[in-house]
């Protein structure tokens, strides 16, 4: 496992990494997530009866946008070309939540973990909003990388 961290200098100042020369690659980052919920607001969620909408599609058009939007969160991300961003979800009624994965692609010189991860958080962030009236106690939950394909890196894939 490589332990330098490539976003400081050689004097300890954050920097943004050049991958200027680094080969285009074809990319990809799967993440996945939690939001824990009451019974009957997973139930509300499934039935369509939430009085903001659609749950799961305004919060998978929320991920999406998270996932280009990426480079203006979090300082030292690259702006990313996309080619492609999905959003699922996998509602546990005996969990009592909701498991949302997304899988983000690129060709391009650097990798599209960071998007994925924000895609989650703001599909758990989006759930929360929206039933929140009903439920303040939901919990958005195991944030976490799942898998990375591409890069001189090569792949990595969670083990458990």
């Amino acid at each position: 496992m490589n332990h330098k961290l490539t976003h400081f200098d050689d004097k300890g100042a954050a920097r943004m990494v050049d991958v200027s020369g680094k080969p285009e690659t074809v990319r990809e980052a799967v993440a996945a997530g939690r939001v824990y919920m009451m019974p009957e607001t997973l139930q509300l969620i499934l039935d369509r009866r939430v009085s903001k909408g659609d749950v799961f599609g305004i919060a998978r058009v929320a991920g999406i946008m998270a996932a280009k939007k990426t480079s203006d969160l979090i300082p030292l991300c690259h702006p990313l070309n996309l080619t492609a961003v999905d959003i699922a979800f996998d509602p546990d009624e005996k969990a009592s939540c909701v498991n949302l994965q997304a899988k983000v692609r690129t060709t391009g010189q650097t990798g599209v973990e960071m998007e994925a991860l924000t895609a989650i958080a703001a599909a758990g962030l989006t759930i929360y909003d929206m039933c929140k009236a009903v439920d303040r106690e939901m919990i958005i939950a195991d944030i976490r990388l799942m898998k990375k394909t591409g890069g001189k890196s090569g792949t990595f894939e969670r083990e458990r």
